[in-house]
C-alpha cells in the first residue's frame, strides 16, 4: 500500500471518528500545543539562506495575501460573515510544513519550497495581528495585543526554542528525520480534535448547519483549485510544480487555531475542509508519480 494513500486514509479516518465523537470537543484546548510541537520539529531542520530567495518567492507571498482577500470577498457574496471568515482563514493560510516533503517525493526542488514555507509563514504570522481585527470587525489595540500573543505562542515561540537548541547542539538538526511518524501522528490527532469540536458545534446548530457546510466545502474546493493553478502559472516551466505546491498546500493548522480562538468551530471548518482537498490532490499526484 502506497505511503501517500495511507496518509490520506488516516486523515479521513480521523475526520470520520471526530465527527462521530462530538463529546470530545472539550479537549480542543490541546490543539494549540499539538501545533506548537509540530512546528518545533519543523523549525529544528528549517534552514534558509539569503541566496535561496528568488523573485518568484515574492510573487508567491503576494499571491497568498491576495487569495486571502479574494476568498474573504467571495465568502461575503456566497453567504455572509461566517462563510467570509471561513474562506479568509482558508485563503490566507501559508505554505504547509509538509510541502517540502511532498515536493521531494515528486522529485522537485525541496530547498525552493522550504524557502517559501519560511517566507510565507513568518510574514503572514507577523501580519496577522493587523489583518485579523479588520476582517473580524473590531480593530482595537486590545485585539491587536491578543492576536499578537497568540501568533507569538504558536509560531515564534517554537521557532526561537528550536533555533536556540540547534545553536547549542548542532546535531539537533538530525532529530526531525527520526520524528516523521511523530509529526504525522500529532497532525492526525489535531484533525481528530478539530473535527470533534466542529461536529459538536454542528449538532448544536442543526437547523442551519447543512446548507452552510455545503457552501464552505464548495468554496474551499474552489480556493484549493485556484491556489494550485495560480502557483503553477507563477512557476512557469521551470518551477511549476514547486510554486503550485507552495501556494496550494496550506499550513491549515495555524489558521484553524486562529479560527477557533477568534471565530467559531463553524469558521474553522473552512481550513478543515481544505485539508481534505489538498491531501486528495497530493495523493493523486503521488499516484501519478508512482505510475511514471
Amino acid at each position: 500500500m502506497k505511503p501517500g494513500f495511507i496518509r490520506v486514509a488516516a486523515l479521513l479516518l480521523a475526520m470520520v471518528l471526530g465527527s462521530l465523537l462530538p463529546q470530545l470537543h472539550g479537549l480542543s484546548g490541546c490543539i494549540r500545543w499539538l501545533i506548537v510541537a509540530m512546528l518545533f520539529i519543523v523549525f529544528l531542520e528549517a534552514r534558509v539562506w539569503h541566496q535561496s530567495f528568488q523573485r518568484s518567492h515574492g510573487l508567491l507571498l503576494l499571491a497568498n495575501l491576495v487569495m486571502g482577500a479574494v476568498a474573504w470577498g467571495l465568502g461575503w457574496l456566497v453567504g455572509g460573515r461566517d462563510i467570509a471568515l471561513a474562506a479568509f482563514f482558508t485563503g490566507i493560510s501559508p505554505t504547509a510544513t509538509a510541502a517540502p516533503v511532498i515536493v521531494g517525493l515528486l522529485r522537485g526542488r525541496v530547498e525552493y519550497v522550504a524557502t517559501a514555507f519560511m517566507l510565507t509563514n513568518l510574514t503572514i504570522a507577523a501580519l496577522m495581528p493587523l489583518m485579523l481585527p479588520l476582517v473580524l470587525g473590531h480593530a482595537t489595540p486590545e485585539a491587536f495585543a491578543r492576536i499578537s500573543g497568540s501568533v507569538a505562542l504558536v509560531i515564534f515561540m517554537p521557532m526561537l526554542v528550536a533555533w536556540t537548541i540547534r545553536a547549542v547542539h548542532a546535531r539537533a538538526v538530525e532529530w526531525p528525520a527520526h520524528l516523521r511518524s511523530v509529526s504525522f501522528g500529532l497532525w492526525v490527532t489535531a484533525i481528530f480534535l478539530i473535527t470533534a469540536d466542529a461536529s459538536n458545534f454542528l449538532h448544536a446548530q442543526a437547523g442551519t448547519a447543512h446548507p452552510v457546510l455545503f457552501r464552505i466545502a464548495a468554496l474551499t474546493l474552489l480556493i484549493c483549485a485556484g491556489n494550485f493553478a495560480l502557483g503553477r502559472a507563477i512557476g512557469g516551466r521551470g518551477l511549476a510544480r514547486e510554486c503550485s505546491q507552495s501556494l496550494g498546500q496550506k499550513n491549515t493548522t495555524f489558521t484553524i487555531f486562529l479560527a477557533l480562538t477568534y471565530g467559531s468551530p463553524l469558521i474553522a471548518l473552512g481550513p478543515t475542509c481544505y485539508v481534505i482537498w489538498h491531501n486528495l490532490w497530493n495523493a493523486w499526484q503521488l499516484h501519478q508519480m508512482d505510475r511514471e
